[in-house]
């Protein structure tokens, strides 16, 4: 069994960046909410997350800790650690000024495991409103700021840990020292989950689910599907039967470019043409989250019918990846807000009679491509930018037609490839075009036009879960705008999107 912690979600904007920092450690890790029954049977440690409420408050998140803490390791970030001490007796209250930013340590205790190799003056990142002025009986401070003199404290043979600041975050210093302390020199960890492990324990946990089933996953080409493809073929070799949708939603030339591309590696693959079922499911919808439920019913229904036709169908696989499920449950159901809703997540309706195999839902996006590299699948296919699994329809605000659908697949084509061309696609993690329900005014060719406008989209990340936009040449970007006005019909005016994520999303809908 994987040796695992368990990240316990209070609704703090940092909880998945303490995932992050965990598996950067090879250890893995899983993130559940702090409202749901939690089985800690699996555990090896804990870790409580920050929050954005105040442990004073009537309706703060809490949770019993004498059923948890004095059995596993447990420490606490932010909310985390006030929850602990407030709940063993000790006393928080209101911060006389708001604790934010940068901050550096004045005390770091020399006797204490969590602190050891930390130095003093390291940089640490405060973000709290309120402020532990008292510790429980049998604890001792072991971090303080200049500020804060409780910015780290841990209970005596308790193997129970608090700190004031998040050591997860870029701008503590050494914060993935502390981490490694609290995992690997105190609850022992060994650092043992790698791509190859999880390859391994991934291909018996779907032999032992699978038995002799067979099984229907939708492909995509994207890297998601992909490495899920690969993964599960692996493990059942021609149980598994996969299935490429076209729902006219897609980019340019990519059916036949999937298709062709998956067959020459070795899966068996067949094509299904639904454009024209998703285009009249579509017809004058501009809502958002309608589109994309529309969608996955949709996709669900295809699937339901191909697999129909396969005898012995008991499963649908999908490439559901992490960001996936947290953005769509809000960590699993934690009291972070609903972003929005995917149409692979969340469950099959009570028709469908396949169950269902989502053997990447724990991955992030980087994650999954070391994963792909661990079963050898070539780097064309495992550097592709990622592509929503809704497609088009949520770059195309407002209404769907096949009109707008084929305008956009142009200029999308038009920028993708001219970042192939220029050397840019490799520096760009993900990229495409939005069309815009803006018209404006221009001129070509001495006479008025009224058309589109569309905008493009290149960011950077590392897993989608933040993002920053990129900053592309603007010889690149004039030439790209000129190209895409004069040869896609019905667009005038090119824009280009700088927000970053938060606030903004990657996708406009």
């Amino acid at each position: 069994m994987i040796e695992k912690v368990i990240i316990l979600d209070f609704g703090s904007q940092y909880t998945q960046l303490i995932a992050r920092r965990i598996r950067e450690l090879n250890v893995y890790c899983e993130i559940f909410p702090y409202n749901k029954d939690l089985n800690l049977s699996s555990a090896k440690a804990l870790i409580l997350s920050g929050s954005p409420f105040s442990v004073n408050e009537i309706d703060s998140p809490r949770i019993d800790l004498k059923e948890i803490i004095g059995k596993i390791p447990v420490l606490g970030l932010c909310y985390g650690a006030q929850f602990i001490a407030k709940e063993y007796g000790g006393k928080v209250t209101k911060s006389k000024l708001r604790e934010y930013g940068r901050a550096n340590l004045c005390y770091v205790s020399k006797i204490s495991q969590l602190m050891k190799g930390i130095d003093l003056n390291s940089q640490v990142w405060m973000s709290h409103a309120d402020t532990i002025v008292n510790l429980p009986k049998n604890s001792d401070v072991i971090a303080s700021t200049k500020d804060v003199r409780v910015a780290g404290y841990e209970l005596r043979k308790k193997t129970a840990f608090g700190l004031q600041f998040h050591p997860e975050v870029y701008h503590s210093t050494q914060g993935s020292t502390l981490i490694k302390n609290f995992l690997v020199d105190i609850c022992g960890f060994k650092q043992n989950w790698t791509s190859e492990s999880f390859v391994q324990s991934k291909i018996k946990d779907i032999r032992d689910k699978i038995q002799k089933d067979k099984v229907v996953l939708g492909i995509s080409g994207g890297v998601d599907s992909t490495v899920t493809a690969f993964l599960i073929n692996k493990a059942i070799g021609s149980q598994l039967n996969c299935v490429f949708v076209d729902n006219g939603l897609l980019r340019k030339y990519e059916f036949q470019q999937v298709l062709d591309s998956y067959k020459e590696m070795g899966l068996n693959v067949k094509g299904v043409d639904a454009k024209d079922e998703f285009y009249s499911a579509l017809k004058g919808i501009t809502d958002p989250e309608k589109k994309r439920k529309i969608i996955g019913n949709k996709f669900i229904e295809v699937f339901d019918y191909e697999a129909s036709k396969i005898k012995g169908v008991k499963w649908l696989a999908q490439g559901t990846i992490y960001p996936d499920v947290i953005e769509s449950i809000s960590a699993t159901g934690g009291p972070s807000s609903t972003i929005k809703s995917h149409h692979n997540v969340g469950g099959l309706p009570e028709y469908m009679k396949l169950k269902l195999l989502e053997p990447m839902n724990t991955l992030f996006k980087d994650e999954v491509r070391k994963i792909g590299k661990a079963l050898k699948i070539s780097n064309k296919m495992l550097m592709r930018h990622p592509f929503p699994g809704p497609g088009l329809a949520i770059r195309i605000l407002g209404d769907i037609t096949e009109e707008k659908v084929k305008m956009l697949q142009e200029v999308d084509y038009i920028f993708i490839e001219s970042l192939k061309k220029h050397n840019l696609y490799n520096k760009v993690w993900q990229a495409g075009a939005m069309l815009l329900p803006v018209n404006s005014v221009g001129v070509m060719g001495d006479e008025r036009t009224y058309e589109k406008t569309v905008a493009l989209r290149a960011v950077s990340s590392t897993d989608g879960m933040t993002a920053d936009w990129v900053h592309l040449p603007y010889d690149f970007l004039s030439l790209v705008s000129n190209e895409i006005i004069n040869n896609v019909k019905g667009i005038n005016r090119v824009v280009y999107d700088i927000s970053s994520k938060p606030p903004a999303t990657i996708e406009w809908e």
